[in-house]
């Protein structure tokens, strides 16, 4: 017969509901997991896999170092006490094709770390990437970086947690409301002495001035999944110039700048999209591309096939293949909180919090900031 009472319950199995489940168990605390699917099927499988460390900036960077440590403890075998699944130290390629793109890696490579930002020469790129393009300048590889299997890392963590580390997982399992010291379920209440609630853009489900106070609304990404015979093996994950827009570390080396506005002039659309251009490759050798970005209050419901072909025909620029030799496998929606800071951490109860990444970087740095937000409980 299940328990009706825990040290610690958190709604939400995403990477970051996990994350805290981890920490938690890691500390001795009896800890259930409330989770509305079925299985874990929301953002933490439907992105790219990559634990971008090195580009984060400020607390993301700190939270991201942590959290690479914990990435790298979970690829141990569970023999050794890890949980088995496949991590890799791949790193992050960055290709460059315009001089302003080299610009930005420049400046950026003395705010890191020696040897965390190594520069490239163009053959360097197309040989660490596996392709070829007579556009590329240069580049740079970030070799702190990590890559896990977007579709099984979450699922196989939430596996283990429960079969080896005793928390108990409740599937299907609707969460109506939350009180200080227990959870109010379908199936009836569940005590517990603390209760994190990690629901990715849905906070006001459940605490709407939450929501509200936080600016958060939800950011919808198209992607990709595509074969291509033309490509090899590509062990990075590859970033673009239209990536040095989205990550802080490359925007606080100061000099984006030119790269927005010959973007502007050249690809008005793509910006339009908030196209992040970047790849990455499943163990099996289909590529993950994408990705567009849509902010709305709530999830938005439709795909742009204009936006599909933008994010194909981008791709294929920046491999040096024709379009059509992407074949296009399978097309899904992801869907994370946003908000004008990159974390939302608050208290509307006592012995109540509210966990959110709100910036897309959950894979990234949820394991950091579950160890701070767990050892403060």
């Amino acid at each position: 017969m299940s328990r009706t009472d825990y040290d610690v319950a958190i709604i939400g199995a995403g990477i970051v509901g996990l994350a805290h489940t981890l920490s938690a168990a890691d500390r001795g605390l009896n800890v259930v997991v409330f989770e509305a699917a079925d299985a874990v099927l929301g953002a933490s499988v439907r992105n790219f896999g990559h634990a971008c460390v090195t580009a984060q900036t400020g607390d993301a960077l700190v939270r991201a170092r942590a959290s690479r440590d914990v990435w790298m403890r979970l690829a141990q075998p569970v023999e050794s006490g890890g949980a088995g699944l496949w991590a890799q130290a791949a790193g992050t390629l960055v290709a460059a094709r315009h001089a302003d793109e080299m610009a930005v890696l420049e400046a950026f490579q003395p705010l890191r770390e020696p040897g965390e930002v190594r520069l490239l020469r163009p053959a360097e790129v197309s040989e660490l990437g596996g392709f070829g393009n007579g556009q590329i300048v240069g580049g740079a590889v970030l070799p702190l970086d990590l890559r896990v299997n977007p579709r099984a890392a979450a699922p196989t963590l939430a596996r283990w947690l429960e079969r080896v580390r005793g928390v108990e997982f409740r599937y299907g399992t609707t969460v109506q409301s939350v009180e200080p010291t227990r959870v109010i379920t379908a199936d009836g209440p569940i005590g517990a002495s603390a209760v994190l609630v990690c629901v990715n853009h849905e906070i006001g489900r459940f605490f709407p001035a939450v929501a509200s106070a936080g600016a958060v609304e939800s950011c919808t990404l198209q992607m990709l999944r595509v074969s291509c015979a033309k490509i090899g093996v590509v062990g990075p994950a590859v970033l673009s110039g239209y990536s040095m827009l989205r990550y802080g570390g490359f925007v606080d080396a100061g000099c984006t700048g030119p790269v927005r506005e010959r973007l502007e002039r050249e690809r008005p659309e793509a910006l339009e999209a908030g196209l992040n251009l970047m790849l990455t490759q499943l163990p099996e050798g289909d590529l993950i591309i994408g990705d567009t970005h849509r902010y709305d209050p709530s999830p938005h419901p439709f795909s742009s096939a204009e936006w599909d072909r933008l994010v194909v025909d981008e791709t294929a620029r920046l491999l040096g293949v024709r379009t059509e030799d992407l074949v296009v496998r399978q097309r899904w929606l992801g869907c994370y909180a946003s908000s004008p800071t990159s974390y939302l951490v608050e208290q509307p109860l006592p012995g109540v919090h509210v966990v959110s990444v709100t910036t897309g970087i959950g894979m990234t740095t949820a394991f950091g900031l579950a160890e701070e937000i767990v050892a403060a409980l």
